[in-house]
């Protein structure tokens, strides 16, 4: 069986998350071979989402430092899945559909898939200038990247854990997100894009247009620019994600080497040998040189 972390940063989100948890398929997870884990990373929250995420039956990550990636590298850091995947705490993205997703990455023997919520049958949950927003800032992603991702601002992703220790990302903020996609898929992860249905958001709306708009564009320009650096760079010869998959083979091999000792350790720890009889024992001594 493979182990999900489902890593939800969440702030003053205590109305939405039983709705939340509650759309979790945790025994649909369990029917498709998967062991399941539920981080709420509650970043600095003034109501009870703490509380309540621990009523619910997830792990309460606390991250006094606000920012939507100081949440989530708080969350990866507590994850201890295999496979990690990520959705906000305000009803809009589609947990149920994770069976559906991890079936997807497992055929497609992908290693980071990102969610598209900018179709045509989800505009009625987004503002519209959120969604001029959403793909002009996935357009210029996509020319500086060359990713082809359709939604560079999806805060639902899926991937194997071993990426996030093969790439870089400083994002404290929303730009976290752009970040993550443009880092993964430029460091040679195999990855892919699939629609999602996008949900209208239960609750406060706390997404600050204007000026975290302003930061993603300047975070695209300084990630680009720091890209090139890093490509040129003669240290640059292996790609990261070689690197990654390699670190990654080799902590298997390690963890399936302590099992195979234990193992051994266990079933002679039950072996009990037959006593020798005390004749037998001196004959046997006496025919053996010294």
């Amino acid at each position: 069986m493979r182990s999900l972390s489902i890593v939800i940063p969440a702030l003053n989100e205590a109305e939405n998350l039983p709705a939340v948890m509650a759309s979790i398929p945790r025994r649909a997870l369990a029917e498709a071979g998967w062991s399941t884990e539920v981080i709420v990373v509650d970043n600095a929250s003034t109501d009870d989402t703490a509380k309540v995420a621990e009523s619910l039956g997830a792990t309460v990550v606390l991250q006094p430092e606000r920012g939507y990636g100081n949440a989530y590298m708080a969350g990866f850091d507590a994850a201890t899945g295999d496979v990690i995947a990520t959705g906000d705490a305000d009803c809009t993205y589609p947990f149920d559909a994770l069976p559906h997703l991890l079936h997807i990455m497992v055929e497609r023997n992908v290693e980071f898939m990102n969610t598209n919520r900018l179709g045509r049958e989800n505009r009625q949950a987004m503002k519209p200038s959120h969604t001029v927003a959403n793909h002009a800032l996935s357009a210029l992603s996509r020319v500086l990247f060359r990713n082809g991702l359709r939604d560079s601002q999806s805060g639902m992703w899926i991937f194997e854990r071993h990426v996030w220790s093969g790439i870089e990302v400083r994002s404290a903020g929303m730009a976290f997100s752009q970040e993550i996609k443009n880092a993964a898929t430029r460091a040679g992860f195999r990855y892919l894009e699939v629609p999602i249905e996008y949900r209208v958001r239960g609750g406060e709306v706390k997404l600050n247009a204007l000026p975290d708009g302003v930061a993603n564009l300047r975070q695209l320009f300084k990630h680009k620019l720091r890209d090139n650096r890093f490509r040129t760079a003669p240290t640059r010869m292996v790609p990261a994600a070689e690197v990654a998959r390699a670190t990654a083979a080799a902590e298997r091999a390690a963890q399936a080497a302590e099992r195979a000792a234990a193992a051994v350790e266990e079933l002679a720890s039950g072996i009990t040998l037959p006593s020798m009889p005390a004749q037998r024992a001196t004959d046997k001594a006496t025919l053996e040189p010294a």
